[in-house]
Parts: structure tokens; C-alpha cells; sequence
């Protein structure tokens, strides 16, 4: 049987060990929209070697409801995320993709995925959190935005050849 809906939860982290509360923000509000028809995919590499991966922390830390977790350990930005998300939304055949990540990155990381499932049909819903960030957070997504439109450019075919890899 199908999933009926990819929920892909993007990490975070600042290197240090042990899940940040911000990722753990995140994957809250992943748990709370996770349906048990759904699939989820947890994002985000590894900060330092011989370490756990931001994935594999959430993993440990996930409470919702699933059919199925999957990890993408992997991703090492914004752009990874979305290009990871959307491989395995296709890869799936989900209708739907629900992005969970916190309310200052949100509307980068939902033009970065529109922009990967762009001529694909699904639809792609955004679940942000609460949570506003910090001056510097602020700051850093004011920065990223200069390479969005490359990014975007870039990002749906590398999705859809990785989907046709896999």
C-alpha cells in the first residue's frame, strides 16, 4: 500500500552533539501533522565526524504516527533538503508533500521544493513552526536568498534524475 503523503522534516543543527531545540521544534510539529498513512522523512547530515546525523537524532526522538520513517542523512543544506524531499516524494508516488520546518526558514525552503516538484503534479503544503528565530537565523536566510533563483534552477532536475536513479 501507498503512502498517502510525504512529510519531510528538514533538520538543524550548530554542531554541537545531542538534538537542538530547534530541530526538536521541528519535529514536533511534524508529529503533530504526520497522519499514520503517512511517510515521513527526516533530513540533515552530520555535523562532525563520528557523530550522529541530525536524521538519525530525530529518528531516535520521533513520537508521531507513520507508516514509515525514513532517513536522509545526507543533506547538507536547504538546497540538499529539498532536492532529497522531492527524489523521494516521486520515488514514493505521494500525492502530496508537507514541509515541516521552523517559520524563519520556511518560505526559502518551500520555493526550493515547489521549485524541485515544479511539472510533477504534487502539491506541496508548508507546516512551519512557531518559532521566529534569532537575529542571526534572520540574517543568514536574508544572505541565502541571492542564490535562490540559481538554486531553483538548478534543483528540479537534479530531484527528478536522482528519483530515476533510485
Amino acid at each position: 500500500m501507498k503512502e498517502a503523503r510525504l512529510v519531510a522534516v528538514l533538520g538543524y543543527s550548530d554542531g554541537s552533539r545531542g538534538l537542538h531545540p530547534v530541530c526538536a521544534e521541528r519535529l514536533e510539529r511534524a508529529a503533530g501533522v504526520a497522519a499514520p498513512g503517512d511517510a515521513v522523512l527526516l533530513s540533515g547530515r552530520a555535523r562532525r565526524p563520528s557523530t550522529e546525523s541530525e536524521a538519525e537524532l530525530m529518528a531516535r526522538a520521533w513520537r508521531g504516527a507513520a507508516r514509515r520513517v525514513l532517513l536522509d542523512r545526507d543533506a547538507r543544506s536547504t538546497y540538499g533538503n529539498a532536492r532529497g524531499a522531492a527524489a523521494t516524494a516521486l520515488e514514493l508516488g505521494v500525492q502530496d508533500v508537507v514541509l515541516v520546518t521552523s517559520g524563519w526558514h520556511a518560505r526559502r525552503a518551500y520555493t526550493l521544493l515547489r521549485a524541485a516538484l515544479r511539472g510533477t503534479g504534487l502539491e506541496v503544503q508548508l507546516a512551519p513552526t512557531g518559532e521566529r528565530g534569532t537575529l542571526r537565523s534572520r540574517l543568514r536566510e536574508l544572505a541565502c536568498w541571492p542564490i535562490v533563483p540559481l538554486q531553483a534552477a538548478l534543483v528540479g532536475s537534479r530531484a527528478r534524475g536522482q528519483a530515476r536513479r533510485a
